[in-house]
């Protein structure tokens, strides 16, 4: 099954700083490429616990007695861990990409590349698909996904295309989409359906709630001194990641003591986002945008 390269592979697993007995958490499983590497740096009583929603994940799971796999999405952290019997862990890693097989299963219908149904979960038990989106939001709620999501330069005209589209006729496929798309498009093509389906994509799947939940989550399981690293890849994620780290909530609130302290939760490990290569770039395009971020839980 074709997944992706592990993004920033090396700088992960150096920021992780695994200890041979600790218990870890890859909170993105996906194909499993995070996963081998901190078992391969974890001795016989260390533990790795791996969550994905996405069933077509489940497949990778690795034969390994130090590891578990936890099939839903990472925002049940803090319930799944507790179940599992790892109230506190060492380190959670989060790689927050797509991966490459489930933009080239052309029935996800996660990429403008082929013609099938707007779906696009992540979990195919979830209730609501894009075509549903596109279908029921009202137009202020198509513009605001898709300018906030997408950053969709056009993001009214956009709205005020689909609300008038699908009273003559629903969007179902992506060949619809296209075809309404296609007459709006704005500066590269390829560029601007990537922005709108990205907006589609996140919202389908609550992608910034399920964040906001996990990293909420993350401060409560880490032990002291344990770590948190996280790769994103849109500016939204990026920041409520760095706003998380900086101050312990998503929206960046300080907050403070009796007397005046501003609490902080974490120990920024790393000041400027960590980014790819320019060769792992050029091996791996998908890369191009990932930016990762790393701190320490203070004791």
């Amino acid at each position: 099954m074709e997944y992706h390269n592990p993004v920033l592979a090396t700088e992960a697993i150096e920021a992780l700083n695994l200890q041979s007995s600790g218990t870890y958490v890859d909170a993105t499983f996906g194909g499993g490429g995070h996963a081998r590497l901190i078992l391969q740096a974890l001795g016989e009583k260390g533990r790795l616990i791996g969550f994905d929603q996405d069933e077509d994940a489940q497949r990778n799971t690795l034969d390994d007695p130090r590891f578990t796999f936890v099939p839903h999405n990472f925002r049940f952290l803090r319930r799944f861990l507790r179940l599992h019997g790892a109230d506190q862990v060492d380190g959670i890693l989060a790689d927050l990409g797509v991966s490459s097989h489930q933009l080239n299963e052309a029935e996800r219908g996660f990429s403008f590349r082929f013609d099938t149904q707007l779906d696009m979960r992540m979990n195919q038990q979830g209730e609501r698909s894009a075509a549903d989106v596109l279908a029921t939001y009202t137009e202020a709620e198509l513009q605001n996904m898709f300018g906030t999501l997408g950053e969709v330069r056009n993001a009214r005209t956009l709205a005020q295309a689909i609300v008038r589209e699908r009273q003559v006729r629903p969007l179902r496929s992506i060949g619809d989409l296209l075809a309404l798309l296609d007459p709006l498009v704005r500066g590269q093509r390829n560029r601007y359906l990537a922005q709108v389906f990205q907006a589609l994509r996140m919202e389908v799947n609550d992608e910034v709630g399920a964040l906001r939940d996990f990293l909420e989550q993350s401060l409560q399981v880490l032990k002291p001194g344990g770590r948190l690293v996280v790769i994103a890849y849109h500016s939204i994620e990026d920041r409520m990641v760095k706003n998380c780290i900086k101050t312990g909530n998503v929206d960046g609130q300080m907050e403070q003591d009796f007397y005046g302290n501003i609490a902080r939760p974490f120990e920024v490990l790393s000041k400027k986002a960590i980014l790819p290569s320019e060769a792992e770039i050029k091996e791996n395009p998908r890369s191009r945008s990932a930016k990762m971020r790393v701190a320490a839980k203070i004791e």
